[in-house]
């Protein structure tokens, strides 16, 4: 299926998608009293999430009939993603950042055939910015009235954790083995030496994986980790991530190929060398803690 098709042809497509579902991002007037939980205050939805997921849908049932759809606001429990082309979409990640009026929200589709990423569009409307991908052509971004640059815009070696900048999420479940792992590799990371932690040179908490993915694929932050964030939440990033030369593992120790619906993952940076080493470092923070999340069995 991958042969008979054009991955080019999708990508330039879905560029143009996202930013005609842009314009229903960008119309929107939400506030916190918008929002509807999901399953707790720290889980919502809005009726924008809602809109922008259903034109895309029709969008792409319209030019691909033949291809799979898995969106964040349709999704239902048990959902397998199979071999078959399917687009993973998340129509607003971000959508705590988006009702507070906070402008780090994007639109995130991306295409996975045989359940891996070959084609990731990522667009932050408020921005103005777009990160892209096609398996085998490379990743790049571009922002309103800057000429296109090739990612990543930085791989210079890597040099362990302590000068990293992380990425990081808390994530809905703030309770449980999957919070006090959340602690733990948190506080590891930030504490100094002299405590027993690796005191990094910052932790970032931006509030949307897809984002946070898409700059540590152009070399911005060393890494981003998250267990518990689902495949609508990388599935774009994570094609843009390969492309530019990127490393996308398991969250937990020892899997150095996760599938697209891992649910635990860490994505590091581009870089000339040093990728494995931080890869094992960072593994070593965890050690034998592990988060109830994981692939489906």
């Amino acid at each position: 299926m991958a042969e008979e098709i054009s991955l080019r042809d999708v990508s330039d497509f879905l560029i143009g998608l996202v930013k005609e579902a842009a314009d229903i991002i960008l119309d929107a007037r939400p506030t916190t009293n918008t929002a509807t939980s999901k399953k707790n205050t720290a889980d919502i939805v809005t009726e924008t999430d809602q809109a922008v997921e259903k034109f895309v849908q029709e969008a792409l049932s319209r030019k691909y009939p033949t291809f799979a759809f898995v969106g964040e606001e349709s999704y239902k429990s048990g959902v397998r993603i199979t071999d078959q082309p399917t687009f993973i979409v998340d129509p607003i990640d971000g959508t705590s950042n988006f009702v507070h009026g906070f402008p780090a929200s994007c639109i995130s589709i991306g295409l996975v055939i045989n359940r891996r990423p070959v084609v990731g569009v990522v667009y932050n409307p408020f921005q103005e910015e777009l990160w892209s991908a096609v398996q085998g052509e490379g990743a790049f971004t571009q922002r309103a009235n800057h000429p296109r640059q090739q990612l990543p815009l930085n791989n210079t070696p890597l040099q362990g954790l302590g000068p990293a900048c992380i990425g990081i999420e808390w994530g809905s479940d703030r309770e449980g083995p999957n919070f006090e792992l959340n602690l733990k590799v948190f506080t590891t990371l930030s504490r100094t030496a002299a405590t027993g932690g690796r005191f990094v040179n910052s932790l970032r908490c931006t509030g949307s994986a897809a984002i946070t993915i898409c700059r540590v694929a152009a070399g911005q932050q060393e890494a981003f980790w998250e267990c518990g964030c689902w495949a609508w939440d990388v599935a774009a990033a994570w094609c843009i991530l390969a492309e530019a030369g990127g490393l996308m593992v398991d969250g937990h120790p020892g899997n150095w190929r996760p599938p697209i619906d891992n649910r635990r993952y860490l994505a590091v940076r581009p870089a000339v060398s040093g990728q494995e080493t931080f890869v094992e470092e960072f593994w070593s923070v965890i050690g034998n803690d592990r988060s109830t999340y994981g692939p489906p069995s």
